[in-house]
């Protein structure tokens, strides 16, 4: 039984870890994108700009907020042909207008909407690799949980970085195991268990003070 359990063990550890291995990767990746943002040369500039108008407006959007303003932005944006995670929605009152900007990866898009007159103006924006690999690895996070993932191919993403998280927190105590029923590999296991705790705490140390 407990040899059954142990080949098991390393196959799930063996096969989860080649599964999750480009998700891996691509966090990996778009932290040097983070990190090291693409210098401040040429800007990609605007792809295109186009005007949409004879909106279908709900009447009460301005009064609307959360989710609910969401959802009636969204069905202004599939009029318009506009796809995308909603960022953010920026009201302004005074001119009655809503700044609306749109993103899919490697693209950003601002949708301004004139609420009185129903019309948009659309304007599209190259964000380039090191954009989506920033959006994806951003994404899902805590800023406007009360919005966010309103773009059904971002709850994918969510739901395919949530598997991601627990495939490698099993894949850390598979291999934890593994290594303990290895006895030749105890004593380098509890060398490089000690230098990598020691590297965390120095690290988390030098942060803090």
């Amino acid at each position: 039984m407990q040899k059954r359990f142990y080949f098991t063990t390393r196959d799930l550890h063996l096969y989860s870890g080649l599964v999750i291995s480009p998700f891996v990767l691509l966090f990996a990746i778009s932290v040097f994108a983070l990190v090291h943002p693409p210098g401040r040369g040429p800007s990609p500039g605007v792809i295109d700009t186009a005007s949409v108008k004879n909106l279908s407006v709900p009447p009460n959007l301005e009064t609307l907020s959360g989710r609910a303003r969401v959802e009636a932005v969204r069905s202004l944006l599939d009029q318009a042909g506009v796809r995308g995670e909603i960022g953010f929605i920026q009201h302004l009152p005074r001119q009655h207008r809503l700044s609306i900007p749109v993103t899919v990866p490697g693209e950003e898009t601002t949708f301004d909407l004139d609420i009185g007159a129903r019309q948009a103006t659309i304007s599209r924006r190259a964000a380039g690799l090191s954009g989506a690999l920033i959006l994806l690895h951003k994404s899902p996070g805590p800023h406007l949980a009360e919005i966010r993932m309103n773009w059904f191919p971002m709850h994918v993403w969510r739901w395919l970085a949530d598997a991601t998280v627990y495939l490698v927190l099993f894949i850390t105590a598979s291999g934890i195991y593994l290594w303990t029923v290895l006895r030749s590999e105890r004593r380098a296991g509890v060398a490089l268990l000690i230098a990598g705790a020691i590297s965390f705490f120095g690290v988390v140390y030098a942060l803090v003070e």
